[in-house]
């Protein structure tokens, strides 16, 4: 029996690229002995996004897709995807090309080996230099302090199985950090180098302010660094009070006559101010994660299924 790859899509303005996704994916995957889908997911898009693989699924009915009712993000997105997904094995991917079409056969080659998930792992990865240095150490910062070890240099590409995506779909947490949840599923992984390509058309929505979104989920769902940094530092700041008052005491008992005076006074008690709100800021931000946590609500909110049975999966 053929096995069924359904491809995993998550979209955000990109009509630029979608046709050239499509036709290039749909190259590689005909010569391989497999069924397939395409599970789009659009996030939100304002452009003809949607309008486009609603033309191009009335003659293709592998073409699936999943219109979201508003921007989720990226992770939603995603998870959309791997919930309507039908395949024996599912294929994450994004639609820009960066991670080249022609790597897929070597994704199911092996995977066929009997690997649960397979990493795409980027030999270079084609971005400015302060994107790879942001990368390097947000990757490194992250495997230091959770334990997750995720591979170094991982794509957005990956291969995994129907198990694998089912045990993934139990985490209904809605703080997402998608590598994340990857590796708290755990079993039986392996890594695929691939050569990484410039972007087909278009620009990156993953900026600045989004990077460092999800540097924070990252962060603040898989580790307690936050709170035992504000710990330490509240410790360090105690021992230098102490110290400050002992050498304050001595010099004023054995060598200086001195009359302390107000500023340093209202220097001490704003310094101590802003320390309380930033450790009551760490604390906020747990508390809000908890917060989103137990009112429960359904992690995606879809406005339109094309080609799809929206009992499917679910």
């Amino acid at each position: 029996m053929r096995k069924k790859i359904s491809l995993a899509v998550p979209v955000y303005y990109e009509q630029e690229v979608i046709l050239q996704f499509l036709k290039e994916t749909k190259a590689v995957l005909d010569t391989l002995p497999v069924d397939y889908e395409y599970v789009f997911v659009d996030d939100g898009s304002k452009d003809q996004t949607v309008a486009i693989l609603k033309e191009q699924a009335k003659t293709n009915p592998r073409i699936k897709m999943v219109v979201l009712s508003y921007n989720h993000g990226k992770a939603f997105a995603a998870t959309a995807a791997f919930t309507y997904a039908t395949g024996d094995y599912i294929l994450y991917m994004d639609p820009d090309l960066q991670d080249p079409p022609h790597e897929i056969p070597r994704f199911f080659e092996t995977i066929e080996q009997g690997f649960d998930l397979v990493w795409g792992i980027r030999k270079e990865k084609k971005d400015k230099f302060l994107n790879r240095l942001y990368s390097k150490v947000f990757w490194g910062t992250l495997n230091k302090y959770t334990g997750l070890e995720i591979p170094k240099g991982i794509a957005v590409m990956r291969m995994f199985t129907r198990e694998f995506a089912q045990n993934l779909l139990q985490y209904k947490e809605t703080n997402r950090f998608v590598e994340g949840l990857f590796m708290k599923v755990g079993m039986h992984y392996t890594t695929l180098e691939i050569d990484q390509r410039e972007r087909f058309a278009g620009v990156s929505k993953f900026n600045f302010r989004r990077k460092m979104q999800l540097a924070f989920d990252a962060i603040f769902d898989f580790s307690e660094l936050p709170l035992k940094f504000a710990v330490r530092l509240g410790f360090l700041f105690v021992i230098l009070g102490i110290l400050a008052l002992a050498g304050l005491a001595i010099a004023k008992w054995f060598f200086i006559d001195f009359q302390a005076g107000w500023p340093s006074l209202v220097s001490v008690i704003v310094v101590g101010i802003g320390l309380q709100l930033f450790f009551l800021g760490i604390v906020s931000l747990y508390i809000g994660r908890i917060y989103k946590e137990a009112k429960n609500r359904p992690l995606f909110s879809v406005k339109e299924f094309v080609n799809i049975n929206q009992h499917e999966n679910v």
